[in-house]
């Protein structure tokens, strides 16, 4: 990160064919009631007319920069825009989401208030999913004793509900570029397990669901890389086999990743949960009853279709 032209917020946006989505996401950062912050949006190597678009926002306002390069993921992309970034702080928006105007001033104050903090995180409400799960959800204290199991479990705020001290990210080495999703999971287990977190109880981002270019629309692709973020961070922490147990932490780890091969199986995402079904089996994990639903993933995919057709009509 430079430090010519210092800003309070540095706001970090990969971009990548979001040229629909740009005047509602920018539009959300310009109604903020800080003014101190600067956008950096990257755009990576988008396809349609993104680039025109965010020419047009960075020649309206001199906070909005913007830089391009060869697609390389969302990942790289971000890391790109923290090396140009200038800021104390960083917040990242991806390039469909929002923000409530008033996140950036609540969660610098949230950290303000709490000089021992490193990472504020918010409530957030899904948008386009349809029914409860539109719901507004506020997650609860995770600044506790069992704050390593809780984040191992599971990413506990998208990556638009925190704001973070730079030199934080910094020193954690920013977002693991081999991971295709599930990179902020990775980032927020390395940051949160070692840095005091506080909560700001009130829902404050956004996000948007949609047919676009999400990485969330590949079930398959999220789960592995959750488990992989998982294995990467327990690696880093062998302690933890003795301090959770290692019954507990497969429970975790593996047991997560079952519940997601189940969700994609009811969903009747067939190939997504073969996938996940044959690594929770060469894991050794499951019961009996797990193991009957599982083992017909190693068949050829028409006989397993088959045979839940067949179970279909017999239940």
């Amino acid at each position: 990160m430079t430090e010519t032209g210092l800003k309070t917020i540095s706001i970090v946006m990969p971009c990548y064919n979001a040229e629909a989505y740009l005047p509602i996401s920018i539009g959300s950062v310009l109604a903020q009631t800080r003014s101190d912050w600067e956008l950096v949006v990257v755009d990576d190597g988008s396809t349609d007319h993104s680039w025109q678009t965010l020419q047009r926002f960075a020649a309206q306002d001199n906070r909005i920069r913007i830089f391009q390069q060869v697609n390389a993921g969302a990942a790289a992309a971000r890391n790109r825009a923290l090396r140009e970034a200038r800021g104390a702080y960083v917040a990242f928006l991806d390039s469909d989401d929002t923000w409530h105007p008033e996140f950036l001033d609540a969660m610098v104050t949230a950290l303000n208030a709490d000089p021992a903090a490193g990472i504020a995180y918010c409530g957030w409400r899904n948008i386009g999913l349809g029914g409860a799960r539109d719901d507004p959800f506020i997650p609860p204290e995770y600044e506790n004793k069992n704050k390593i199991e809780s984040l191992l479990g599971g990413c506990r705020w998208p990556i638009h509900g925190a704001l973070v001290h730079s030199q934080l990210i910094l020193e954690a080495g920013c977002f693991d570029e081999t991971l295709s999703s599930c990179m902020d999971f990775d980032l927020w287990l390395r940051l949160g397990t070692i840095h005091r977190l506080v909560r700001v109880p009130r829902v404050l981002a956004y996000y948007h669901h949609h047919g676009g270019e999400q990485i969330t629309r590949n079930k398959a692709r999220i789960a592995m890389n959750h488990w992989r973020a998982q294995q990467k961070f327990l690696t880093a922490h062998p302690g933890l086999d003795t301090s959770l147990g290692k019954s507990h932490i497969r429970d975790l780890t593996i047991g997560e990743l079952l519940k997601r091969g189940y969700a994609c199986y009811w969903q009747r995402d067939l190939p997504a949960a073969r996938q996940i079904f044959r690594t929770v089996m060469k894991q050794g994990y499951g019961t009996l009853t797990d193991w009957k639903y599982m083992l017909p993933a190693w068949l050829p995919e028409s006989w397993h279709r088959r045979l839940i057709g067949l179970r279909d009509r017999n239940t």
